[in-house]
């Protein structure tokens, strides 16, 4: 039996209560096996922006996500060659997993500006869609993009919160529970020298503290310009 890996890749800047919640609630409504988290180098949408660097992203990863053997860590954007794309991602975690079903989880807002990625059609081919959504989400919505942005074959397939392809791959819109968390506020926070307890797990607020990430003067931001791209 294949097994059925989640794939949430995404800056991490830093990772927070609110992803570790959207992985465990995708992995229980689609019986995921597996879920990666997949830090980008830097996506082409954040260029202007500074971030951590990537070792630092990763060890906050490491230890939110340690305890639960069932997420793992992935450095795939890392050792992509030149530009890193969620397509080439994707299609590196084919090869290098046969025969497993993936499924890429994606924020709301983020779907809808998929039309927007590069080689996006291809990456329906490639993965199931998982759309984490809010309350006020809708599946007509979601249904509207796919048909309009990427095939009139599109359908709702009624009672189980799936859009369903004759050829592509489906779309699931999960609706997971709301936590109003970003990592933009607790950059705000940590930088104002404030507490993100409660926003993040225990280890990854310590770490956060030790190394002053995100104070002015401390060294903590890091511009990444000369960094590979990737987006999502």
């Amino acid at each position: 039996m294949p097994l059925r890996l989640g794939i949430l890749g995404g800056t991490f800047d830093p990772v927070h209560l609110g992803h570790l919640r959207a992985a465990e609630e995708a992995m229980e409504f689609l019986g995921l096996d597996q879920i990666c988290f997949v830090p980008v180098a830097l996506p082409p949408h954040k260029l202007e922006k500074n971030i951590v660097s990537f070792e630092s992203r990763w060890r906050m990863l490491q230890l939110a996500i340690n305890g639960n053997p069932r997420f793992c860590l992935s450095d795939m954007e890392l050792r992509l060659p030149g530009k890193s794309y969620t397509v080439n991602s994707l299609k590196n975690f084919g090869k290098e997993n046969p025969g497993t079903e993936l499924f890429f989880l994606v924020g709301y807002d983020a779907f809808f500006e998929m039309d927007t990625w590069y080689e996006y059609k291809k990456i329906f081919a490639l993965a199931d869609i998982v759309v984490l959504c809010r309350p006020e989400c809708r599946q007509d919505e979601i249904l509207e993009f796919a048909t309009g942005k990427v095939s009139g074959l599109y359908e709702a397939v009624p009672g189980t919160g799936r859009i369903g392809h004759p050829e592509l791959c489906s779309i699931y819109n999960l609706l997971n529970t709301r936590m109003d968390i970003s990592s933009t506020r607790i950059r705000e926070l940590a930088a104002q020298r404030r507490s993100i307890r409660y926003l993040v797990p225990d280890s990854v607020w310590s770490y956060i503290a030790e190394n002053a990430l995100y104070q002015k003067g401390s060294g903590g931001p890091v511009n990444f310009e000369l960094a590979r791209n990737g987006d999502g």
